[in-house]
């Protein structure tokens, strides 16, 4: 414990999950007297749930992109301060041997309770209390006094505070946005949460048809920016829309809309967008691994090969028979036709049905269904150095609650380590990080 600045510092964590987890142990190591506060009766119960029951607790392909923030470079800045070797290192110490899936990295068991299991000894070596079934009822202090934090288990005192509380995601783990409400009661400005990693409802009524289908596609995502004019097919040559995000990856189509890893990519932009009252519109390719042009030479020789069969059969080998059928029909050709009667129309029809089907999108699902947020505490008014509020000195905060959020992969768990890390540490430290930092000029 060569590491300890303050021993004996009074550090209160408000949330156990994993983000909570991490600061609390940073924190310990360095000589504070650390207590984790956990609505739930035990922590890290969304934990179990990641990478399902796995646990993709990170991801070597690290990029500034793959962090979704107001401030793009703001989860940057905090991941560099503790990034994936860091990670990778801090739970080989406490005995996670990696396991690499093409950079998307597990626990050799492939439990996620193991991951779980280590954290939870690591606390109690460190000497963490550990208080659930506590939920946080109030947060109060005085200018230069510490903090009074009023629990359904009596009132606790501290001088630093980590506010790990999570978001409005997977609620029934302990992820009910009550965390929200205390930073806004702090002071802090909250940005709108909202579903991401979520399933996509969409308008259409043919979904039930194709519910089940699993199949390679790409998904690009549009808002509509302008209506188009009476009598006017579009305003503009984008056609009155504007591309928000596009991902590729296996798509799953539900009785409700579209579904799988490259609509949970795009989706907190179609969260965004239709809180903001706008049309949003998908575009599902679904052969991406060939051009335009491949898939017209494709059709034509398919067609010259095989022109006694019927649209049907003619579908056969290509995709999924259900999907095959609904695009059959969405493009305006009977399953029974003969190829050789399907005229040029039908077939430029089907190949826009192939290469760019449309969606009307209506709706995530629910804060339920969505692994992580969108929106949260206003980064703007936190130091991506110590992760300490610009509004509260002495008060941090980690992980979900803030308007942070990853990509698909294990970079929400680096996001809970990195920002866990250099919270947990800096409170630990307390003044003698802001008056370095001060006497720098930062």
């Amino acid at each position: 414990m060569g590491e300890c600045m303050e021993m004996g510092r009074r550090v209160i964590v408000i949330g156990g999950g994993a983000s909570g987890m991490m600061a609390a142990i940073q924190a310990a190591r360095r000589g504070a007297q650390v207590t984790v506060t956990e609505q739930m009766d035990r922590v890290g119960k969304k934990l179990l749930s990641t990478g399902n029951g796995r646990c993709n607790f990170t991801n070597l392909n690290q990029r500034p992109e793959y962090y979704r923030c107001s401030r793009a470079d703001f989860p940057w800045q905090v991941v560099e301060r503790f990034p994936v070797g860091d990670t990778l290192a801090f739970f080989g110490e406490l005995g996670i041997l990696p396991k690499d899936r093409n950079g998307y990295i597990y626990p050799y068991s492939d439990q996620a309770s193991s991951v779980l299991d280590v954290l939870r000894m690591e606390l109690e070596h460190l000497g963490v209390a550990l208080r659930t079934g506590c939920a946080v009822r109030e947060i109060r202090k005085t200018a230069n006094g510490p903090f009074s934090v009023r629990t359904g288990q009596g009132l606790l005192e501290a001088d630093a505070l980590i506010l790990a509380a999570g978001s409005k995601a997977a609620p029934a783990t302990g992820s009910d946005g009550s965390g929200y409400e205390l930073a806004r009661r702090l002071g802090h400005r909250i940005l709108t949460p909202l579903p991401a990693l979520v399933q996509l409802r969409c308008a259409e009524t043919d979904y039930k048809q194709m519910a089940g289908v699993r199949t390679e596609a790409k998904v690009t995502l549009f808002e509509r920016t302008a209506q188009p004019e009476a009598g006017r097919k579009a305003a503009g040559p984008d056609g009155g829309w504007k591309q928000l995000a596009e991902d590729t990856g296996e798509l799953q189509l539900t009785e409700y809309g579209i579904s799988g890893i490259p609509v949970f990519q795009v989706s907190r932009y179609a969260s965004s967008a239709l809180y903001a009252g706008k049309q949003v519109k998908a575009v599902v390719d679904f052969l991406p691994g060939q051009s335009r042009e491949e898939t017209a030479a494709l059709i034509k020789t398919r067609r010259e090969t095989m022109p006694e069969k019927s649209c049907e059969q003619w579908m056969i080998g290509l995709l999924n028979k259900k999907l095959s059928m609904a695009l059959l029909k969405r493009a305006g050709l009977s399953a029974k036709t003969a190829v050789c009667d399907v005229p040029e129309r039908g077939w430029n029809a089907l190949l826009g049905q192939l290469r760019a089907f449309e969606t009307r999108v209506t709706a995530s699902n629910s804060f339920e269904q969505a692994q992580v947020c969108c929106g949260g505490v206003d980064t703007a008014e936190v130091d991506p150095a110590t992760m300490e509020s610009g509004i509260v000195p002495g008060l941090y905060l980690a992980g979900e609650i803030l308007d942070v959020d990853g990509i698909c992969g294990g970079y929400n768990l680096q996001w809970a380590w990195s920002s866990g890390a250099v919270a947990g540490r800096a409170a630990a430290a307390g003044t003698r990080i802001r008056t370095e930092r001060q006497k720098a000029g930062r």
